[in-house]
């Protein structure tokens, strides 16, 4: 072989052997078996803030009965159905990784339901405007598959959660002696809806059959 007939032989080899280098570096990373000490903080931490969120939107839901509010207890008794989904599957992630829950529950400040509504809007928008996202980025990253979902499906329905709460306080004067009002929470995900007018979850793509009525 010709001293120039080599050269291109080596350049060509040496352009092959970077496309390969390229593609094997474009390609996706495997799953991941077992999350990294901060997604499991990050998973204990969501936890404890739905089984908290729970526990105080059913004594917001007895106050707003108190006060004659009967939609706006039907939809705080709807969200707490929503976020004990989600601490169960917040939960259940943990388990798999073989790590021990860990739930501290305070005693819920209640106030009146005005002051109740405002509190749940500003708890609402902190999990899903920057809680959740900041977890669901590290999970990504990490590319643990059971704590990406459970914290998408958690900050799509905690939005909702803010929407639909700022919709009541918004209305509040005209729900005064307003009767109990039926929503309608995905046993999947959390979603929390005041109608059915689809065929699948919008947040977790499940046929609509897994929601279940609360008023």
């Amino acid at each position: 072989m010709s001293r120039v007939a080599l050269s291109k032989t080596l350049r060509k080899a040496t352009a092959l052997a970077a496309v390969v280098l390229i593609g094997a570096a474009t390609l996706p990373a495997a799953p991941s078996d077992q999350p990294s000490e901060q997604t499991i903080k990050n998973l204990q931490a969501a936890l404890n803030g739905e089984r908290n969120a729970h526990a105080r939107y059913l004594a917001f839901a007895q106050k707003a009965d108190e006060e004659h509010y009967g939609e706006v207890a039907s939809l705080f008794r709807a969200a707490a159905a929503s976020e004990e989904i989600h601490g169960n599957n917040h939960e259940a992630v943990l388990q798999k990784a073989g790590v021990t829950p860990e739930v501290t529950l305070e005693t819920p400040d209640v106030q009146s339901t005005a002051e109740n509504l405002q509190a749940a809007i500003k708890g609402e928008n902190y999990e899903w405007q920057t809680m959740y996202p900041e977890f669901l980025n590290r999970a990504q990253q990490e590319r643990y598959v059971p704590a990406t979902v459970t914290f998408q499906e958690a900050l799509g329905t905690e939005q909702e959660h803010a929407r639909l709460y700022e919709h009541a306080l918004k209305n509040l004067d005209q729900l005064k002696g307003s009767s109990a009002r039926t929503y309608y929470v995905c046993g999947v995900c959390g979603f929390t809806t005041d109608e059915l007018n689809f065929e699948r979850c919008p947040n977790c793509l499940q046929p609509k059959e897994r929601y279940s009525p609360v008023s």
